[in-house]
């Protein structure tokens, strides 16, 4: 077990930890219905799309261009854009968490996060993450994607953290196999309870 104190690093990602994910198959199921646009064709153009657009090498109105407006719609690409923005919500009792971890053990919060520059940069300002996250290793600014194993490497060089100094919070499983196949000790979060669990195991219990 890690002695308390050790840990100096909190690595997090945004969507399904801190906050809603961004712009996923459930958004678009209801974007398809509300707009009324075939979710087949719909979820074909962004699947073909999407990496590109997260790695910030396509705009928001560059993406919205290929996947809805190639052709003629009843609705505004500003309605559209309003509507994604709408469905990002916070998850408060994680937000409160790492914030309390950050004061009571002075650690770094680094978040890696694949999500597009418009949309990062909304839910950022939106949700204040930058009151209490010290750097955003987000796709659409370093170009590299969970799961290559570079954007981990990148978050390791940047803060130079040894492995022993980190704590990783990731609700996807294969990345926290990855992250572990690196020596980054990871968390599966599932829920706000079993990850407060699996912290405190780490040295790292909210008093």
């Amino acid at each position: 077990m890690i002695l308390k104190y050790m840990i100096k690093f909190l690595f997090v990602d945004i969507g399904g930890v801190l906050l809603t994910n961004g712009w996923d198959h459930e958004y678009r199921k209801l974007a398809a219905k509300t707009f009324d646009l075939n979710l087949k064709e719909l979820d074909n153009r962004h699947n073909q799309a999407f990496d590109t657009y997260e790695l910030d090498k396509l705009n928001i109105d560059e993406y919205l261009n290929h996947v809805v407006f190639y052709e003629k719609r009843s609705f505004t690409p500003s309605q559209f854009k309003n509507f994604m923005v709408a469905q990002s919500k916070p998850y408060p009792k994680m937000i409160e968490l790492v914030s309390r971890l950050k004061a009571q053990y002075g650690l770094k919060i680094i978040v890696l996060s694949n999500e597009a520059r418009e949309l990062n940069l909304y839910r950022i300002r939106k949700f204040k993450l930058d009151r209490f996250v010290d750097s955003f290793i987000s796709s659409c600014y370093v170009r590299l994607r969970k799961p290559d194993t570079d954007i981990f490497r990148l978050a390791l060089d940047t803060t130079q953290a040894s492995l022993s100094q980190i704590v990783y919070i990731e609700n996807t499983p294969m990345f926290v196999e990855i992250a572990e196949d690196l020596g980054i000790r990871s968390i599966l979060h599932t829920d706000y309870e079993s990850t407060c669990t699996k912290l405190a195991s780490f040295g790292l219990k909210v008093e």
